[in-house]
């Protein structure tokens, strides 16, 4: 089930949140999410939701085995890794490891076919998350079982994030509240977050998927720009989109999670990219992978590694693909680039230039993220910046996609990938000194979020093109 389906908008969110709101005790209440969010998990996985309430038990036996040791757990803690990653790659890298050996050694070893439960990188590293937590300060141990099974499997951020680390949501478990305000805020976010997804992502995504479905002479440079940044805007706004239903639902349910993106199509390097682009993976990492590793504490040689290590696992962690993984460590390449003045983002003065820049390398590494092979990527990619002997058959595929219901999104895309809401708003709150005036645009913003979801409910009811990226990771 996903936020943008008609089942979670008009049955299992409207029943859930009814219940929430009538049920009195924090307790009860929590024990109704830990149902519904189960529920939630099982209406697309009804075998592997076991496997996740599996994962969270023995995690919970390592975090109490942890608090409870006399010395630092650090064994415990290794055991707690080797387990949940070994989880992860029985499910998600097996076949790409048997494909990758058969590939480089004379074998043909068969792929079994494990399929791939919905959201198990996210859940897998929030488990890792608990586990961490625990053993830096064993005062963060939750002794109740149920407590971690909800902090695991909390619907709203479960099979596609953000990525809540344990630390900043575990105080929200038994102490939350709810309150017009938030519930306001919540429903705005979320129905904001839909639009994103539906209205905007739904819209280029299709021209995507057919120009990146196109081959041969169809690859020129007309249609594989178009396909680039179609899919560009695409999964911004499919995840961004995601990640702020999720904020919003959360916000509703009395809990506050952190933002996941901060306009990265904005920025002027691929460093500032990071900072802004899927904040809990990047800070995940960071947390728990590079600063272990030594950082950039130990030397300009231990650093580059350390980062490329990163990125090597950033981009596996979305998927089993080489794509993924060539995609991580161009970016990781990138960043050494600029760190180390290679490229001197600092000695051009005029921005436009330095963003240029960056959303070219954004757009042509995204073209290798979508891509089903590194075949196609490098195919793609080579029609891009040379395929300029345009054939008329490549010049028709081309037109035929820019209606002008795609150019319209599309320009809605480019123009909401900056910060234009949040700067309406400050410029509005900053002249609405009255209270008749605040009032007034109060009133506006939610006409405004209820024409968005009545757009929305239209379109979901006229469109059976509803596909979301982040699912298959």
């Amino acid at each position: 089930m996903v936020f943008s389906s008609t089942v979670f908008l008009f049955i299992f969110f409207p029943v859930t949140y009814l219940l929430y709101l009538i049920i009195p005790s924090i307790k009860i209440k929590n024990i109704l999410l830990i149902i519904t969010s189960l529920l939630f998990y099982a209406f697309g996985e009804p075998v592997t939701v076991f496997l996740m309430i599996f994962s969270v038990a023995v995690n919970y036996g390592f975090g109490i085995a942890i608090s409870g040791s006399k010395g630092t757990g650090k064994p415990i803690l290794v055991l707690s890794v080797i387990f949940n990653l070994t989880i992860l790659c029985i499910f998600k890298y097996t076949g790409f490891l048997i494909e990758t050996v058969n590939s480089v050694l004379p074998l043909n070893i068969p792929v079994p076919p494990i399929r791939l439960p919905i959201g198990i990188s996210f859940f897998t590293f929030q488990i890792l998350s608990y586990v961490i937590d625990v053993y830096k300060d064993k005062s963060l141990v939750q002794k109740k079982f149920l407590n971690v099974l909800l902090y695991i499997s909390l619907f709203p951020q479960l099979i596609a994030g953000p990525i809540v680390k344990y630390y900043d949501i575990s105080q929200q478990i038994e102490n939350r509240t709810i309150t017009a305000e938030k519930t306001a805020y919540g429903l705005r976010r979320f129905i904001c977050g839909l639009s994103k997804k539906i209205l905007i992502a739904n819209s280029v995504g299709s021209v995507a998927d057919s120009m990146f479905a196109l081959s041969g002479d169809d690859l020129s440079a007309l249609t594989c720009w178009l396909g680039g940044i179609a899919y560009t805007i695409q999964i911004y706004f499919d995840f961004s989109g995601y990640s702020d239903m999720a904020i919003g639902l959360g916000r509703m349910l009395g809990f506050t999670f952190k933002e996941n993106f901060n306009y990265p199509y904005t920025s002027d390097s691929v460093q500032e990219f990071w900072r802004r682009w899927h904040i809990s993976i990047s800070s995940w990492f960071k947390e728990y992978l590079y600063i272990p590793l030594g950082g950039n504490r130990k030397g300009k040689l231990r650093t580059a590694i350390n980062r490329i290590i990163v990125f090597f696992f950033t981009g596996l962690w979305h998927g089993a693909n080489m794509t993924f993984v060539v995609w991580g460590l161009i970016h990781g390449m990138f960043l050494m680039l600029e760190s180390y003045k290679v490229i001197p983002l600092e000695k051009i003065k005029f921005k436009p230039i330095k963003h240029l820049y960056t959303m070219i390398v954004v757009v042509v590494t995204f073209v290798i993220f979508r891509a089903d092979n590194l075949t196609q990527a490098f195919s793609f990619i080579a029609g891009m910046f040379g395929g300029f002997n345009i054939t008329a058959s490549s010049k028709s595929l081309f037109f035929e996609q820019l209606t002008p219901y795609f150019i319209f999104t599309l320009t809605l895309g480019i123009i909401f990938s900056m910060p234009v809401v949040k700067t309406i708003g400050k410029k509005l709150n900053a002249v609405s000194k009255s209270t008749a005036a605040k009032t007034a645009v109060e009133c506006s913003s939610y006409i405004l979020t209820l024409v968005l979801l009545f757009l929305c409910i239209v379109t979901l009811a006229s469109s059976t093109f509803n596909p979301f990226i982040y699912l298959q990771f």
